[in-house]
């Protein structure tokens, strides 16, 4: 059986054959009974294709249902409600998900025209879609990206993918983090796949990306989202959605104790065209022979930093690659190539909340 507090990471640039290879080390199929109803549930809040930064790569869809297919387990569906003013259909189209269900015959749900019950937890109460109480296997497959409310937005935020459009009007009445916490704990998500490859910077409906070129897995949502936090450069406490799911008991923010395996090196290149706003960070990085991710995770941080008002006060450039490795520099080095810096933020990747943290001490 899978250990819920498993996280495993896997880098590159064919998101079809990084998923395989993922799930043929945590080989899902053991606990998935033959005839369960096997539920897919992708971010595609918005019909704009991955390459954005705002949805889910189709590829790894496709590498998931082929894998599961090859283990015998094909009651599948793909099932997603995008949000209020777009049509899942539409989504479902320029999105890439017509294609895939029809070459390997899986139905697509869309949950804007599902039925849905209340449900309370807490005092509060919740409208979920019916589909989804219907799935005996539910394989959440968010986007590792910024949001312009919560900060950021990966496994626990998907699920709002699962309610009416009615409900997702009152969870913005209700200021989010609340409802999204609850909602999980009466969601149950049995596998969550990170599209971590090109999530926005800070925007869910993309047109920012950052190319990271990874993808990771684990069962608990409320851990996903607290390393998902730490990749983007935020701490626990600025998405409050996360510590409140922890608190009522949908999973642990407790990354010491997590089992977390790289399963290779990030050796992937940038094949990106840098946004505008990329570029402007960018300008703070002396960079040679970057990995996606190291870069990724560089440009992160210097956006949490300008946020903070902190990044103008950043004294000379960042240096960052592959070619700087058994070099000396005065200057800061970002990763473990730079090892021979005065100034070093060790990691291969580093987080993003890792520089932040060293930066600020520096700035």
């Amino acid at each position: 059986m899978i250990g819920k507090n498993l996280i495993r990471i896997i880098y590159g640039d064919n998101p079809k054959q990084m998923v395989i290879e993922l799930l043929d080390t945590i080989k899902p199929e053991e606990e998935i009974d033959k005839n369960a109803l096997i539920g897919i549930k992708p971010n595609l809040v918005v019909a704009k294709p991955s390459g954005s930064g705002a949805t889910t790569s189709p590829e790894i869809v496709d590498g998931l249902i082929e894998y599961l297919k090859s283990k015998g387990r094909d009651n599948l569906v793909i099932m997603e409600g995008s949000w209020v003013g777009s049509r899942t259909s539409e989504a479902f189209k320029v999105c890439g998900y017509e294609n895939l269900s029809k070459k390997y015959n899986v139905p697509l749900i869309d949950l804007q025209k599902d039925k849905y019950k209340a449900y309370e937890i807490n005092g509060l109460r919740l409208n979920i879609c019916d589909y989804v109480t219907k799935v005996d296997y539910l394989i959440n497959i968010p986007v590792l990206k910024g949001h312009c409310q919560t900060n950021m937005t990966c496994a626990l935020k998907n699920m709002k993918g699962c309610i009416p459009n009615s409900e997702k009007r009152k969870f913005h009445t209700m200021g989010l983090h609340k409802p999204i916490a609850y909602l999980n704990k009466l969601i149950k998500q049995s596998l969550i796949i990170v599209d971590g490859m090109n999530g926005d910077l800070n925007f869910e409906e993309g047109g920012n990306p950052v190319q990271m070129n990874m993808v990771f897995a684990g069962k608990d949502p409320v851990l996903i989202d607290t390393y998902a936090a730490n990749l983007m450069g935020f701490s626990v406490e600025e998405v409050p959605y996360i510590a409140m799911a922890e608190g009522i008991g949908a999973g642990t923010t407790d990354l010491a104790n997590a089992d977390i395996i790289e399963l290779n090196n990030d050796k992937g290149s940038r094949r990106l065209t840098p946004s505008r706003r990329v570029q402007q960070l960018s300008r703070h990085i002396a960079e040679d022979s970057a990995c996606s991710a190291c870069y990724g995770s560089l440009v992160y941080a210097l956006e949490r930093l300008d946020e903070k008002g902190l990044l103008n006060r950043l004294k000379g450039k960042l240096y960052i690659g592959q070619n700087y490795k058994n070099k000396r520099y005065d200057g800061i080095g970002i990763g473990s190539c730079t090892s021979g810096f005065d100034k070093c933020i060790k990691g291969c990747p580093p987080k993003a909340r890792d520089i932040v943290e060293y930066l600020e001490s520096l700035i």
